[in-house]
């Protein structure tokens, strides 16, 4: 086993990870805050379809997602699929399932703001949209980012379930030059780098939570 030709294919695969996890959080993040909304619907029929969305999601096992996601084209609609949908099917299903996990942490997070500054906003002329804009959420925000990080820190990880649908990503490609070269040293490798990943998210969602912060030492 070649040490650097190791590194190299393990980065290319983190690569990968990291085009999973950024386009994840890029759809997932405000399609969350839409489905929060409907969940949140005075209208029974949105408020249903969207509650029975997000059981589904946070009840059956990602893994079942993504390959019904990659493989339900074909046995739905006879679609033939091609490589280049896997990349797709993966974005499509980590979306989709992490769209309704943000969804319920907006809703705990606009739930949490007393009613009385809502009265407060249309008492001072404000629309409900200024109210949501500029008095509510930033006070969600500040209210939801350590639920966020948590979830975000699981995505990190998450994206080695991409393996289902057979997309090289980092763990896929580790197993199997572990499997070529009959060591480990490849896994450690790429749970070396799955640390370092999360410790720059860590990182960079602290950031966020100081700029939030009511008060900073």
């Amino acid at each position: 086993m070649n040490l650097q030709t190791t590194l190299i294919q393990l980065g290319q695969g983190l690569f990968v990870s990291f085009e999973i996890f950024a386009l994840t959080l890029i759809f997932a993040l405000p399609l969350g805050m839409v489905v929060a909304f409907g969940r949140m619907s005075s209208n029974k029929i949105v408020s249903a379809l969207t509650k029975i969305y997000i059981s589904i999601m946070r009840g059956t096992p990602l893994m079942l997602q993504l390959i019904v996601v990659y493989f339900g084209p074909w046995y739905v609609f006879r679609m033939r699929i091609s490589d280049d949908y896997r990349f797709i099917a993966v974005i499509i299903a980590f979306s989709l399932n992490y769209a309704a996990y943000f969804a319920e942490i907006y809703r705990g997070g606009i739930e949490s703001i007393p009613k009385g500054q809502y009265e407060a906003a249309q008492v001072l002329g404000y629309s409900k949209w200024q109210t949501f804009w500029h008095i509510i959420l930033p006070q969600v925000i500040k209210r939801v980012l350590p639920a966020v990080t948590n979830e975000i820190i699981t995505l990190v990880k998450d994206t080695s379930l991409a393996f289902a649908i057979a997309l090289a990503e980092m763990f896929t490609v580790a197993k199997q030059i572990s499997a070529a070269s009959s060591t480990i040293i490849p896994l450690m490798i790429a749970g070396l780098y799955y640390y370092l990943f999360n410790l720059v998210v860590s990182w960079a969602m602290e950031q966020i939570e100081k700029h939030y912060r009511y008060y900073k030492i």
